[in-house]
């Protein structure tokens, strides 16, 4: 971990913050290998329930450091290459995390930015925020980040604003779907832990799954037959684990689960 990146434990929920607060938490190749590695080690430790990522000073993000994108300017083709797919590797691993996720997005959220908002599960933004895919004005496209924008907005969406650069408001986002809520500022840090507190009543293998879930039956293009066979396995598994039986025993028992504990707060 670096400086560009604090983490705050707090029971069972791992808050991350980009810290470069006087770049308005653009990333480069330190910070992007440093979120990388957190979240991978995030992933692994069962003690965590949830992960929300946040920014430090006056924006979420503003995507890429130009200083850095000056000197990948001057890289061979190979060089960017490698430098694309670290950032790819990151973006991957945020949406893959078998944890359940949160954005807190305040200030402004440009580029990259928007790819870490689009592969968080879910989405809240502060009223007043701006969000802009931008690179199409330094002659570039989100490229790296289009498959994880493109599911959060869908295509139709995604061809505007991947042309045109434009920035576009907090309710643009909620209407298109790149977040789902939008709260005043001061309410921001409510909305999250109202969030945090639904998570924790659910199974933590069942909020692992959901994205699983989500991504093969958006991904099975018709194929039916297979996709039913693995929905059932799915649920048997679901049915037949130690968390499914105390689930539905505390159901029947009129109880809370064992996993509902406050471990969210």
């Amino acid at each position: 971990m670096s400086d560009a990146l604090l983490v705050r434990h707090d029971k069972a929920v791992a808050t991350l913050h980009l810290n470069r607060p006087e770049l308005h938490n653009a990333f480069d190749a330190g910070l992007i290998a440093a979120l990388t590695a957190t979240l991978e080690t995030l992933g692994a430790d069962p003690s965590v329930r949830a992960v929300v990522l946040a920014g430090h000073g006056p924006s979420f993000s503003a995507g890429a450091d130009l200083q850095w994108m000056r000197t990948m300017a001057g890289a061979t083709q190979e060089e960017n290459r490698q430098d694309a797919l670290a950032l790819a590797r990151l973006m991957r691993t945020l949406d893959e995390l078998p944890k359940p996720t949160i954005a807190r997005v305040h200030g402004a959220s440009f580029g990259g930015g928007v790819g870490l908002v689009a592969c968080c599960d879910i989405a809240i933004a502060a009223d007043g925020v701006r969000f802009g895919l931008t690179e199409s004005r330094l002659g570039l496209l989100p490229a790296v980040i289009s498959p994880y924008v493109i599911a959060a907005i869908g295509p139709r969406q995604a061809r505007r604003w991947f042309a045109t650069g434009e920035h576009f408001d907090a309710a643009t986002a909620l209407r298109i779907g790149l977040v789902h809520q939008v709260v005043a500022a001061e309410a921001l840090d409510a909305a999250v832990q109202a969030q945090l507190d639904l998570v924790g009543k659910a199974g933590p293998v069942a909020a692992a799954s959901a994205k699983v879930l989500v991504r093969e039956v958006h991904a099975a293009n018709g194929e039916r037959d297979a996709l039913d066979r693995a929905n059932a396995g799915l649920i048997a598994a679901l049915r037949a684990s130690d968390e499914g039986r105390e689930g539905l025993s505390a159901f029947l028992e009129k109880r809370p689960p064992r996993w509902v504990a406050g471990e969210t707060r």
